[in-house]
């Protein structure tokens, strides 16, 4: 599993997996994603993810766009079995860009590393959901993707 793997550079944008020093830049950005979404991921599953990201056995991963230093965005994303193929799936969980630097075409350089970490795993598909109401996500989603067609449903289970 890629955890290390160097980083896609251009001059002004670096695209690597999450170190543990990088925490304190993470977590605004992901306290800002849970606001986008109107959601409040407890802090424990907070900490249990954040494990979970430098844990060489987990298939769940984290990288991070940096600008000058500091980290502008981040992705997540993780590897499962599915029914309907041999290999895995990947499944592109989070993303989220700063807004002040948002245009840079950040969002799209996090969804194209991440499309290099499936292809070297061999994946069958790789995939993400999104609101409805995120226009603007949807804007780089139809230009990068295509709509499966797919609608999802959710039932508590607790």
């Amino acid at each position: 599993m890629d955890k290390k793997d160097t980083a896609l550079k251009s001059p002004e944008i670096s695209i690597q997996a999450v170190t543990e020093d990088d925490y304190f830049q993470w977590f605004p950005l992901w306290i800002k994603y849970q606001e986008f979404y109107r959601v409040d991921i407890p802090d424990n599953v907070t900490r249990l993810t954040w494990e979970r990201f430098l844990n060489p056995v987990e298939p769940v991963f984290c990288l991070v766009a940096k600008y000058q230093g500091e980290i502008v965005g981040l992705v997540h994303y993780l590897f499962h079995r599915s029914t309907w193929a041999e290999t895995e799936y990947c499944y592109l969980e989070d993303l989220y860009v700063a807004q002040e630097i948002r245009g840079k075409h950040i969002g799209k350089r996090l969804i194209e590393h991440v499309q290099v970490k499936a292809r070297k795993r061999h994946v069958s598909r790789l995939y993400w959901h999104t609101h409805e109401t995120n226009l603007r996500g949807q804007r780089l989603y139809d230009w990068l993707g295509k709509k499966s067609g797919m609608i999802e449903y959710l039932m508590p289970v607790q």
